[in-house]
């Protein structure tokens, strides 16, 4: 004997509700980077809530510790911290997890100089 007489009906439900919570989730998304004014630059994708998981650089520790309240109250977003970046950057995490998928902690370190919004320093005089 089943304990569950309709799970077709149960499970539509929900899947109805979660698809209603991720379209809630996609409007704190979006509100999250219009208050960062994400939302208005040009180098950030148009299409990011297309992502499966929306990556976010951060350009140092202060700016991530502001935002970590937001890392566990939002779905679907993670945060890395590139000291070589200038500012915030957006990413689909699927590109960031190829990118660094075997490679060491020191080739992560030296590919974010250049990647993932990453800028090298240029030292006048020297280059």
């Amino acid at each position: 004997m089943s304990v569950i007489k309709d799970e077709d009906t149960l499970l539509s439900t929900i899947k109805r509700i979660d698809q209603e919570i991720d379209k809630l989730n996609d409007q704190k998304i979006v509100a999250f980077f219009d208050h960062l004014g994400l939302s208005e630059r040009d180098d950030v994708p148009k299409n990011f809530l297309d992502f499966e998981t929306i990556l976010i650089v951060v350009p140092n520790r202060h700016i991530s510790h502001e935002l970590k309240y937001f890392k566990y109250s939002i779905a679907r977003l993670s945060f890395v911290t590139n000291p070589y970046a200038k500012n915030i950057h957006v990413y689909d995490f699927k590109e960031w997890d190829s990118v660094t998928r075997n490679k060491t902690q020191f080739q992560v370190r030296e590919m974010l100089k250049t990647n993932f919004g990453g800028v090298r320093t240029i030292i006048d005089g020297l280059n």
